[in-house]
């Protein structure tokens, strides 16, 4: 009975062994695509019941230097920062140093409006704050300098609330910057030394900080506004004084992987505490986390986008699921490749994203579709330089197009193919443009 026993506890050992490695397959096959396609350039690491499935880094690191990822790259975080800066704040409640129902007028006396604001309202984003990283003009050409709190606050501070506080719900960088400036008043210490001392120190997250355009480390990625075959451009750094307490964490897979392994067995903050974080309030945002489910098990996430960097972290603690895709490509696909990757977790249908294969075409009948479009509402001028064919919508940079098969074409730096028509003489008249599953025709008009 005892050898039977044994023979079936092994039998099921390597079935499970089995099903871990086709999931790991499944999983680094899609990253892979999404790489072949310039829609991932990054490192991944993701978990399922305390295993590691995946740890791997895809694309470059920097383009100019031939440098590619791997698993010990640093890259910015962007707003995924923000449950840091939660937890930071529920910390300081728990050793009586604030309250989240404290106002804002508490530590800031002349805010308008800071008698009506509590710090759980800057917390679930129901302030009504303006969100100062929607005023373009600083963003085009402000953030990549040092900014005082006082400068920051200038943007926010005397522009009229977008709602009575509590009563609706809008994402505010703003009020996350307001948060960190909160803590350093009531803990009497910087923002980023308050993060050291309980989150990263402890947790030894000893490749994690904020200053990311300072950093002076080798396994610092550049950050890139888009990655393709021919090209790549390099974006310029945010100063960490502008995105602060409401994006300017950086940090590596295996860094996170250890934020993930703290909140799975609920360390920092009390369980209770942990708990109310989680809790979401109004469109499903908790303290710093997004808050849904999957499979009918509580899911909790959060996005991060800055200039050069996109990420995402998604954890489902019932199956100690961790999923961390972090990019230095600015890729917007990163969200579906995240509910993929889940897909997959969980053995729900998936796709595969298309790769595109280019071929040659002669000059002379690339210059059959040069011309203005008229899209209705914009106008696309179709151009040809260096034996390529381009494309230049109204008021953004060329891009080329690439021939997929006669009178189809293709952008590699994003989800866009163009299909040129032709008329009762074969010649072109016309396009129609796909972009992210919508379609839109154009006339030819010169």
């Amino acid at each position: 009975m005892k050898k039977l026993l044994c023979l079936l506890f092994l039998l099921g050992g390597l079935l499970y062994a089995r099903a871990q490695d086709t999931t790991t397959a499944k999983l680094d096959s899609l990253l892979s695509t999404y790489n072949r396609v310039y829609k991932f350039n990054g490192t991944a690491l993701i978990t399922q019941h305390g295993k590691i499935l995946l740890h791997k880094a895809y694309g470059f690191r920097n383009v100019a230097d031939s440098v590619r990822n791997d698993t010990g790259t640093i890259f910015q975080l962007g707003s995924v920062t923000k449950q840091f800066t939660a937890v930071i704040i529920l910390k300081l409640e728990e050793e009586k140093k604030l309250s989240v129902q404290d106002k804002v007028s508490k530590y800031f006396p002349d805010f308008p409006k800071g008698d009506s604001i509590t710090i759980h309202h800057l917390l679930t984003h129901t302030s009504g704050i303006y969100n100062y990283t929607n005023d373009r003009t600083f963003m085009e050409s402000e953030v990549f300098k040092p900014a005082s709190r006082e400068k920051l606050m200038a943007l926010f501070k005397d522009k009229p609330l977008d709602f009575p506080p509590g009563t609706r719900w809008n994402y505010s960088n703003s009020g996350y910057c307001l948060l960190g400036y909160i803590a350093e008043k009531a803990a009497n210490k910087p923002y980023e030394q308050l993060v050291r001392e309980y989150i990263f120190n402890p947790l030894h997250m000893t490749n994690s900080g904020f200053d990311f355009k300072r950093l002076n480390n080798k396994e610092k990625s550049t950050g890139y506004f888009f990655i393709n075959q021919d090209s790549s451009k390099v974006a310029p750094g945010v100063d960490s004084s502008v995105s602060f307490a409401a994006g300017a964490m950086y940090s590596t897979t295996r860094d996170l992987y250890k934020w993930h392994q703290a909140a799975q067995q609920y360390k920092i903050l009390t369980k209770a505490d942990w708990e109310r974080a989680y809790t979401p309030v109004l469109n499903h945002y908790g303290y710093g986390m997004n808050i849904d489910s999957t499979e009918g098990k509580r899911r909790i996430s959060h996005g991060g986008g800055i200039h050069g960097f996109i990420t995402t972290l998604t954890r489902v603690p019932e199956d100690d699921v961790c999923i961390i895709l972090l990019d230095n490509a600015s890729d917007n696909t990163i969200g579906r490749i995240s509910e993929s990757v889940q897909s997959i977790l969980y053995n729900r249908p998936y796709t595969l994203p298309r790769v595109r294969n280019a071929i040659q075409v002669a000059e002379t009948t690339l210059q059959q579709y040069t011309g203005e479009y008229d899209m209705k509402g914009f106008t696309i001028t179709i151009a040809v330089k260096d034996g390529m064919l381009t494309g230049q919508p109204t008021g953004q940079q060329p891009a080329i197009l690439y021939a997929e098969k006669e009178d189809f074409f293709f952008l590699s730096i994003a989800d866009v193919q163009i299909k040129f028509t032709r008329g009762d003489k074969n010649e072109v008249n016309g396009m129609i443009l796909y972009e992210n599953d919508r379609e839109k025709i154009g006339t030819k008009v010169k």
